[in-house]
């Protein structure tokens, strides 16, 4: 008997025996597929990674179940059963060749044979000691599919248990580290999504009675780009429940928007403002101090959790709310001080392995060095504009910040638009909106391409000229 007909004529019996599938809330998810496999080149991967069975409950999983042939020894799927349960963070694996069933508890380590699978409450108990009022409210809430196009990846459900379960806890400041590109801004929306149909708000956080009020999130960005991104991306929301805090719409209203519950805007637009005698006054003061129940601080690591940002006293300001940081950057010299304000992250997931379960593409780093990387003005330099310290070495930090050199770029652009296929969709990141500026043009007056609008700016100071050349 092979593996497949040993699934159907044995193991699957023996989970609809113990009420999977069966049982309201429960589910039977079969080769659940986890990674993708790493991207190898030339349209090819390796093996992706899938488990037999995942076993989820409350809109959770519990289980992992490792299906062997009928002929198979019993503990033969005990090393994949560890290794899946590993990557899903879930508690309890099973290896089972259809004659047997063998359990093995991750946290504790013991293993040993059991003579039929546990029942979902069975399993929820196991698994959840200690109960929660709250999170039996987020795991009742089940993730939004989109009619089924939307299926969240291992990792981001994953980080939003995590989140969910410090809420639970009543953690007021919590932290995700995840690499760019792997779906921050949709494990934000999900995250408002249960907190939304839980109605989880400050009032109700720590106390025993029915929560009656939905909560007012703030989605706070460093960029127009990434706030728009994400209020587009909670489309799935209530129109009215969605509130884009913009400066021409405080300007058009003469105040800031209050009605609503998902509310997105920028550390920029809130730091400035004027009252009624024209004096400076953030528009953040505009709010109550415990308006919002809850701030997603999207790249935090930028200057929001900075001690010297002034970004800094939005957080301040709005002190009793609970703050989730989210970044790409992992903990370093020059970003301890988000790791300090946040704590350690709830979960990390990293480039690295976003790379090896191919969610992300594998990159070469080309390094390139120029025989100007450190700089020492002499008399002969002519000085087209401002002051030089005389004496100084100006390093990588201080170029086009500091000092701008004209020849340099250009020999550092020539030198990359040799390296890349000039055809292929680039992005440059620069130092300032001035730097983009300059590097711009050097770009396209050296490209190949006849195309007037080959290389473009895209920066706050472009406005809508950015994202329309950007969309065509």
């Amino acid at each position: 008997m092979n593996e497949a007909e040993t699934r159907a004529e044995h193991i699957d019996p023996m989970l609809v025996a113990a009420g999977w599938g069966i049982v309201p809330g429960s589910r039977i998810r079969r080769e659940y597929l986890i990674t993708l496999g790493r991207l190898e080149g030339n349209g090819k991967r390796g093996n992706a990674l899938s488990a037999d069975y995942v076993l989820e409950y409350r809109n959770t999983k519990l289980a992992v179940i490792e299906a062997k042939a009928w002929d198979k020894p019993l503990t033969s799927g005990v090393a994949q059963a560890k290794d899946y349960a590993s990557k899903l963070t879930i508690r309890y694996t099973y290896s089972s060749n259809g004659q047997g069933i063998y359990a093995i508890d991750m946290e504790t380590g013991k293993e040993k044979t059991v003579l039929s699978f546990p029942t979902p409450d069975e399993l929820w108990q196991a698994t959840f000691v200690l109960q929660n009022q709250w999170w039996d409210r987020f795991t009742a809430v089940p993730f939004e599919d989109k009619g089924g196009y939307w299926q969240g990846r291992y990792y981001q459900d994953i980080a939003i248990e995590r989140v969910l379960r410090a809420l639970a806890e009543g953690q007021d400041r919590i932290l995700l580290t995840l690499a760019t590109g792997t779906g921050k801004t949709f494990i934000a929306f999900q995250l408002a999504w249960k907190l939304f149909h839980s109605r989880w708000n400050l009032n109700g956080w720590k106390q025993e009675e029915e929560p009656t009020r939905r909560p007012r999130i703030l989605f706070l960005a460093d960029r127009n780009i990434l706030a728009n991104q994400a209020f587009n991306d909670f489309s799935a929301f209530p129109e009215d429940a969605l509130v884009r805090i913009s400066p021409d719409e405080i300007k058009k209203k003469g105040r800031a928007p209050k009605n609503g519950n998902i509310f997105f805007t920028i550390f920029q637009t809130f730091m400035t403002g004027t009252n009624a005698e024209g004096k400076p006054s953030p528009v953040f003061g505009d709010y109550p101090p415990d308006f919002f129940d809850l701030i997603i601080i999207d790249e935090c690591h930028r200057g929001g959790a900075n001690d010297e940002s002034n970004w800094r006293d939005i957080l301040n300001y709005f002190k009793p709310a609970v703050q989730l940081g989210l970044t790409a950057t992992p903990k370093r010299k020059d970003n301890v001080d988000t790791y300090a304000y946040f704590g350690s992250p709830v979960y990390t997931y990293s480039l690295k392995e976003g790379i090896n379960d191919g969610f992300l593409t594998p990159f070469r780093v080309r390094q390139h060095a120029t025989t100007l990387d450190e700089y020492i003005y002499t008399s002969d330099d002519q000085v087209v504009e401002g002051e030089v310290e005389r004496g100084r070495v100006y390093t990588e930090k201080d170029f086009n910040h500091v000092i701008e050199i004209t020849p340099r770029e250009r020999k550092r652009i020539e030198i990359f638009m040799q390296e890349i296929d000039q055809s292929q969709k680039t992005i440059v990141f620069c130092a300032t909106q001035e730097h983009a500026l300059a590097i711009r043009d050097l770009i396209n007056q050296i490209k190949k391409s006849s195309n007037p609008n080959y290389c473009h700016r895209v920066t706050a100071d472009d406005a809508a000229l950015g994202k329309v050349r950007t969309s065509s």
